[in-house]
């Protein structure tokens, strides 16, 4: 009578290398562990590059919004010493003036009506879906 360890070999499976199914799974650990570290490297790499990138941005559109404003200021200057042409300085000065008061005081006033209208800063309708989903739920389940 032969005996059972003749008769049966136990054997693990094993990879085309021939180890065990155990380091088969201690390298694919591994590579994950790997693989996600690399992929947050690649993450933050990527964010600096974008970071600096909209950093040179915001700068750059900081100073056309200077020059913009002082372009502005030798316009409203060329308007002002074309109406001194036919009228007095001070009076070609005091026009320019009343005009950019006048788009100052339109834009407020829209501009306080716009902030009106948006306060306070709620989601309204999502809370009223949110209530008509619960109800909605409420009376499903009765």
């Amino acid at each position: 009578m032969p005996t059972p360890d003749a008769e049966t070999e136990i054997r693990r499976p094993a990879d085309a290398n021939g180890r065990g199914l155990g380091a088969a799974v201690k390298d694919v650990t591994e590579h994950a562990k790997t693989l996600v570290s690399l992929e947050v490297e690649l993450a933050s790499l990527e964010l600096k590059r974008k970071a600096a990138e909209l950093g040179v941005g915001t700068g750059l559109l900081v100073g056309a919004a200077v020059f913009g404003l002082f372009t502005m200021g030798f316009l409203f200057a060329a308007v002002a010493a074309a109406l001194a042409t036919f009228l007095p300085t001070w009076a070609a000065l005091l026009i320019v003036t009343g005009f950019l008061l006048l788009v100052a005081l339109v834009l407020g006033l829209i501009g306080i009506r716009r902030v009106k209208k948006g306060t306070p800063p709620v989601p309204e309708q999502a809370i009223q879906e949110a209530k008509l989903t619960q109800e909605a739920l409420k009376s499903n389940g009765d």
